[in-house]
């Protein structure tokens, strides 16, 4: 059995995050027990075990449940959230439709949408269009999450397929199982990368200091397996337009790929894209990326093309969708102040 087939494609879970500073008057006090009456409905049942997996920081430290809790502690919570068991309500949200038939949909989804139902994002979302646009979808798991069979990042813009039959969705679901969905991406990188094709493969699992973010590991006992293939597309000297294809399809893997190597994704805070990493020296150069942050807010990550057998007619889909408006307008400035220099 290979590394691809041990691995089982899991629903990712959803999580509540929480910050909170200790009074300077604090009175010393268990951390399970004053966590109670800080998160509302938790249990200290499901608090000893969000700190027993080591989902609980002091001080950027773990720490255990009889930790006694000081004056001016700073705490990072992180805690699975609770299933809702509420119905999904139709939302008329205009959808870019790429293709529709009786089996599927492909749908070029907006930069700022988020996909499905999670913590904070009730409503809104691309599942709440779909239900408006095509009725009732099945769904797998405990999560309301109809027709879904993958997502992209909020903030990421590009093709998802969604599945209009139980048979779409198991036919479709087995082929992201096997690997052998065709998912390429542009990205927008930070430097020069020192190949025109490459690959970044290693295991990726949720950050331990920042439970929001995906890490990468060389041991794979730390995480699944995850690898990206990378082409240079178009070099600005400070930036680099690559395109990736996945081969595994894990949370942030691009986003974390990239960052791991040095090279984060332009304007991604999360993982250090929002620091000038090269170019620092150039006529105008800080006040040149500053604009460009202001004018592009998110990571500089589009989902360009996706390719997939069709699950009933038994013939090879491919699809691709241009860069939207604001990410061409971003390139073309690089281009320009790149061509100066």
């Amino acid at each position: 059995m290979t590394e691809l087939e041990k691995d089982h494609s899991e629903e990712e879970e959803l999580f509540e995050h929480y910050a909170f500073t200790a009074d300077p008057k604090q009175e010393l006090m268990r951390i399970d027990r004053w966590l109670m009456h800080k998160i509302a409905n938790a249990s200290r049942t499901k608090i000893q075990a969000g700190i027993s997996a080591g989902c609980v920081l002091v001080n950027e430290k773990t720490v255990k449940s009889n930790y006694k809790i000081k004056p001016a502690d700073h705490v990072r919570v992180v805690l699975p959230e609770e299933p809702r068991d509420t119905e999904i309500y139709p939302e008329n949200i205009p959808l870019d439709i790429i293709h529709e038939d009786s089996q599927l949909v492909v749908v070029n989804k907006p930069a700022g949408m988020v996909v499905h139902p999670g913590f904070n994002n009730y409503t809104g979302t691309l599942v709440h269009a779909l239900v408006y646009h095509f009725g009732e979808l099945p769904e797998k798991g405990q999560y309301h999450r109809p027709g879904l069979i993958h997502r992209i990042d909020k903030d990421t813009s590009g093709l998802l397929v969604v599945g209009k039959t139980d048979e779409a969705l198991t036919h479709l679901g087995k082929q992201f199982f096997d690997h052998s969905i065709e998912r390429k991406y542009l990205a927008l990188v930070w430097g020069e990368l020192a190949e025109d094709e490459g690959t970044i493969r290693g295991y990726l699992a949720r950050d331990p200091k920042d439970r929001r973010k995906s890490k990468h590991f060389d041991d794979p006992e730390d995480g699944k397996i995850a690898i990206t293939h990378y082409r240079v597309v178009e070099r600005f000297h400070f930036l680099t337009l690559v395109e990736c294809q996945l081969e595994t399809g894990r949370t942030h893997q691009i986003r974390a790929h990239f960052s791991h190597i040095g090279h984060p994704l332009f304007s991604d805070e999360m993982y250090g894209g929002r620091e000038i990493r090269k170019g620092a020296n150039l006529p105008k150069f800080k006040q040149f990326i500053t604009n460009g942050f202001k004018q592009f807010p998110k990571q500089a990550l589009h989902a360009k093309v996706l390719g997939f057998m069709h699950p009933t007619e038994n013939k090879k889909m491919h699809f691709e969708a241009a860069l939207p408006q604001d990410f061409q307008e971003l390139l073309e400035k690089v281009r320009n102040y790149s061509a100066q220099l």
